[in-house]
């Protein structure tokens, strides 16, 4: 029997689960498919790393099945856990009676289900990821609010002009395969092995690099001080979730920067108690507290935010900044999110205001300031008028992982990092200085070419302008210009309007284009991939959770991502106030679409091809009829939305002329729930306005999730009426 694999994950995405994926097993049932559930999120792969709670380790098993042809896998978003969102994980499942011990005495354990855990396990395949027609089509007639830009504006993004990732990079080509150790000679001679049996195979691109401790530590002081100068909000941008080793640690600085005094009177106290900053201000507020003098301290800290620089704000009314932990604020959704609303973000008094945006490592955050530049010059984009961006992504087998592997290390001591080679040779060396950050990363020659084949077809079927962003003052970028300079070489690109350029230029032509209501595909690496997924659905549609991401599987498979658009923590946040869940399912519709005609493609399942066509037409009309979730309560939210789509999908399935029999059968099925569709929305709007129960918030009760998410017995047994 055929199987689509349907990822169980966390948060939001996880709540609308239980209500979309019965709807899913109902209609694919009749289709001989079989929906199959994987547990991928925080919380069961934390227990999968103790064969004792015989939790199975799904992920792994699917990362095996993404390596076959039969691969047919729906990926929801999930938590890339910070440390901190690691601990309240642990801290749960200990509470409802899972034996663990805790995250200090076993952190390797743990730390395997921190950060991008998920995502280079299942990408063996390039992303391809687009606005679908009929989401952009909907845009321009439903324009979201985009805030007005002065030529005044202040706000701007800060990034260091050397001793960052970018300007120490060094990268070479590797000839055959081969094992690599990753050492540091110290200055006194003595040999520290930092990584041992690192295998490589031929063409590999292997990339060194390292930040600078103290030249960070110089460009953040003067950041903080230029914030104050200029009366402008100041706020760091990182991903300390995917970048799981690095940006923590760059985030720690940034919190000792911002509270320079403090840590010159107390700082060897608070680094002695482990608050140094890399867990948030919150954890050291929480930290304070078993500290005799840490009244005094706190104070020492309000006092700082007082005279500070104005900090951006995360929540407002609950005090909590910009700098309180370091997973709230994401560099590829929130950059976006403050050039939608004017170059703002909030201050302390739940107000706008200009923004010094902090980005120390200077590889893309060029990019951003070229965007912020284009609106203070030309104002706001017009969602009715611009045009489209897809993006093409090298990611497939952890192609360019930066930051999110065991390639990341925060130097012990003065000496020189190494690359060696089996024979002894040295590839990349570095000069290093205690506490300084390094990190490598390896991207496969066979995603390479597959990344070039990738780019060509959809600049062929597309018509599409289509630019490779590629820095030839990057060590690696100028290694992959030869290499897709060579690859578009083994392929069709007659009539094919294709250049490379540097991310900043590449920027600059996009939005000019955008301007203009051209469309320009981005083929970027796995960084930029994240960034410019993010980066132009926020503007073109409102948000990146309503693109199309399909991951064509480089052995035959096929992975389909619901969107860009993170697990949406404040979602949850709702529902447990006021039952209400704006989670807006859309990228999961257009993703199962993809899955159903992947089935019919590659396996000849004609009855999962009229599935597909009859769901996009449904969620068309979804959009047009303006049944999508709305953010307030006693509203539709995400339940009812589903209950639409049903009732749509049953509509275009029973009218179809493809297939008479399906038809036939579904003309039963539609007729009994338009029978009782405005009674059942209706009791999903009735529920609304009391706190919900879900029993956990990283590991739901099920009965209680369940409860919450499938209200109406009489649409529960429709829905099972189709399974028979």
């Amino acid at each position: 029997m055929a199987k689509i694999i349907w990822t169980r994950t966390d948060e939001a995405p996880l709540l609308a689960s239980y209500s979309f994926k019965p709807i899913v097993e109902a209609f694919a049932s009749v289709a001989g498919i079989e929906v199959e559930t994987a547990d991928i999120s925080l919380a069961a792969r934390i227990l999968a790393q103790f064969p004792e709670t015989e939790v199975p380790d799904a992920l792994s098993e699917l990362g095996e099945l993404a390596k076959t042809p039969e691969a047919n896998i729906v990926k929801l978003p999930n938590i890339s856990a910070s440390e901190v969102q690691l601990r309240k994980a642990i801290a749960e499942l200990q509470a409802v009676g899972f034996d663990l011990p805790e995250y200090d005495d076993a952190k390797d354990k743990y730390d395997v289900a921190k950060g991008s855990a998920v995502n280079p396990v299942l990408r063996e395949g390039n992303s391809d990821r687009r606005a679908p027609q009929a989401v952009k089509n909907f845009a321009k007639a439903n324009p979201h609010r985009m805030g007005a830009w002065s030529k005044d504006s202040k706000t701007n993004v800060a990034t260091m002009d050397a001793n960052d990732f970018r300007h120490n990079e060094k990268s070479v080509i590797i000839d055959g395969d081969d094992t690599l150790t990753i050492k540091l000679v110290g200055t006194d001679g003595a040999e520290t092995v930092l990584l041992d049996g690192l295998k490589v195979l031929d063409k590999e691109v292997i990339d060194g690099t390292f930040m600078s401790a103290k030249a960070l530590d110089e460009f953040l002081k003067a950041q903080v001080a230029r914030a104050k100068e200029e009366g402008v909000l100041f706020s760091a941008h990182l991903k300390a979730t995917m970048m799981k080793v690095s940006d923590p640690i760059i985030f720690g600085h940034v919190v000792r920067a911002f509270f320079a005094d403090v840590y010159d009177k107390y700082g060897e106290q608070l680094l002695e108690a482990g608050l140094n900053g890399e867990n948030g201000l919150g954890a050291i507020y929480s930290g304070l507290e078993k500290l005799d003098n840490g009244a005094e301290i706190k104070a020492a800290f309000d006092a700082a935010l007082e005279n500070g620089p104005d900090l951006a704000m995360v929540n407002s009314n609950k005090g909590i900044t910009n700098l309180h932990v370091p997973s709230d604020v994401i560099i590829d959704a929130s950059m976006p999110a403050m050039i939608r609303t004017s170059g703002h973000m909030w201050n302390k008094n739940d107000e706008e205001q200009d923004t010094l945006a902090v980005i120390p490592d200077s590889s893309y955050a060029g990019v951003y300031q070229a965007v912020i530049e284009d609106c203070r010059e030309n104002g706001a984009y017009d969602p009715t008028t611009m045009g489209t961006s897809p993006n093409v992504g090298l990611m497939a087998q952890k192609a360019e992982e930066y930051g999110s592997h065991n390639k990341t290390f925060k130097i012990p001591a003065d000496g020189e990092v190494q690359v060696v080679n089996s024979a002894g040779d040295v590839l990349i060396s570095h000069n290093v200085e205690a506490n300084d950050i390094w990190r490598a990363c390896q991207t496969k020659d066979a995603p390479i070419q597959d990344w070039v084949k990738l780019a060509v077809n959809r600049a062929r079927l597309s018509g599409m302008k289509t630019i490779f962003w590629l820095d030839t003052e990057r060590a690696h970028d100028r290694n992959l210009i030869d290499l897709v300079n060579k690859y578009l070489g083994d392929h069709d690109t007659e009539g094919l309007d294709i250049e490379i350029l540097s991310p900043i230029e590449a920027t600059k032509v996009t939005v000019e284009r955008i301007r203009r209501g051209e469309d320009t595909i981005s083929v970027t690496g796995n960084v930029l991939r994240d960034y410019n997924t993010d980066l132009f659905p926020i503007l073109e549609l409102g948000t990146s959770a309503k693109m199309l991401s399909v991951v064509p599987l480089m052995a035959g498979g096929g992975l389909f991502e619901t969107g860009a658009g993170g697990s949406a923590p404040k979602h949850v946040e709702q529902v447990q106030e006021e039952n209400h869940l704006r989670w807006d399912s859309l990228g999961e519709f257009l993703a199962l679409a993809e899955s159903f005609r992947h089935e019919q493609q590659n396996h000849g399942n004609e009855r999962a091809g009229v599935l597909a066509a009859a769901l996009d037409n449904a969620t068309e009309r979804l959009l047009t009829e303006g049944y999508s979730p709305s953010r307030k309560v006693k509203e539709i939210d995400n339940r009812g939305s589903h209950l639409y789509l049903a009732a749509f999908w049953a509509e275009e399935l029973a009218k179809q002329t493809d297939d008479a029999e399906l038809a036939e059968g579904f003309q039963a099925f539609s007729a009994k729930l338009n029978e009782n569709l405005d009674a059942i929305a209706q009791e999903l709007i009735d529920i609304q306005g009391q706190p919900a129960d879900l029993g956990g918030y990283y590991w739901f009760d099920e009965s209680k999730a369940e409860e919450v998410m499938r209200p109406s017995s009489v649409y529960n047994e429709i829905l099972e009426s189709l399974k028979k």
